[in-house]
């Protein structure tokens, strides 16, 4: 079994696959991972140019981290799954959805629908984040073990970045520092990436997005028009990546998406019901 990307995996059950976001690793998950182990078996794989996984030749566009996504997902001999992604990887989720790879769907903040002037501001923050971060170099995991140092570090990002545990804050070293790929998957993977194929969506899909998202303006509420029975829940008081703001908010989204599916599955109803 050859696999292309670094993976994390965990639990038993229906298999759940977490996608990060962009500038991060699959520990960004790590608030939310006890509960979604005791339901599941997790499916954790680090993006392409991030953590320990390596950065693809060709473009690293939406649809392409979906390839290789596929890909790894049959050499581990798993078929559909239920998705859970965050931002970049929410639009993932998606994607693989409207591929007929999912099982259900909870996309946190997912990228793809902001109009021009969003996508510059998104872009722009997230180049200083990583300038930022780079600049930091060797001090982050000092910065890393303490509360102030991982409420700097994820100021922005999270509404509650004192909540956030040494293992999210060193993903951001992996992720946003020393990604291989940075640049190339901000542009390809996000900034000009126009979601297609919305409507062949066939699982129940809750799209959620933090009510303090000062990252992915208001595009999250925007899929409603393209995922027919999809659902929108606000996220009170939660951040752009609010795994450890509200984990407990978001598991319940995983149960309810999951637990839709399973109905749709055993009852042959049209009705997503999430």
């Amino acid at each position: 079994m050859t696999l292309r990307l670094a993976w994390d995996r965990g639990g038993a059950g229906e298999p759940l696959l977490l996608l990060h976001g962009i500038g991060s690793t699959h520990d960004d998950f790590v608030a939310v991972r006890p509960q979604l182990e005791a339901d599941h078996a997790v499916l954790a794989p680090d993006l392409p140019g991030h953590g320990g996984s390596p950065a693809l030749r060709g473009r690293p566009t939406v649809g392409a981290i979906a390839d290789v996504l596929e890909a790894d997902l049959d050499a581990l001999g798993i078929g559909r799954v239920h998705v859970l992604g965050n931002s970049l990887g929410a639009r993932l989720a998606l994607e693989l959805a409207g591929r007929g790879r999912a099982l259900s769907v909870v996309a946190i903040a997912p990228s793809g629908l902001n109009v021009l002037p969003e996508r510059l501001y998104q872009g722009t923050v997230l180049s200083l984040a990583r300038l930022a971060l780079r600049a930091v170099g060797p001090r982050l995991d000092g910065m890393a073990r303490s509360v102030l140092g991982r409420t700097v570090l994820f100021t922005g990002l999270r509404a509650a970045p004192w909540r956030a545990g040494e293992a999210e804050a060193r993903a951001l070293r992996a992720g946003f520092a020393e990604s291989a790929d940075f640049w190339r998957t901000l542009w390809w993977g996000v900034l000009v990436d126009l979601p297609a194929g919305m409507e062949r969506i066939d699982c129940p899909v809750v799209l959620a997005q933090g009510t303090a998202d000062v990252i992915a303006g208001g595009q999250t509420p925007r899929y409603l028009w393209l995922i027919a029975g999809s659902r929108f829940v606000p996220l009170l008081g939660a951040g752009h990546a609010p795994q450890s703001d509200v984990p407990g908010a978001i598991v319940q989204l995983v149960r309810r998406a999951t637990t839709a599916a399973r109905r749709r599955r055993s009852a042959g109803a049209d009705s997503f019901g999430v």
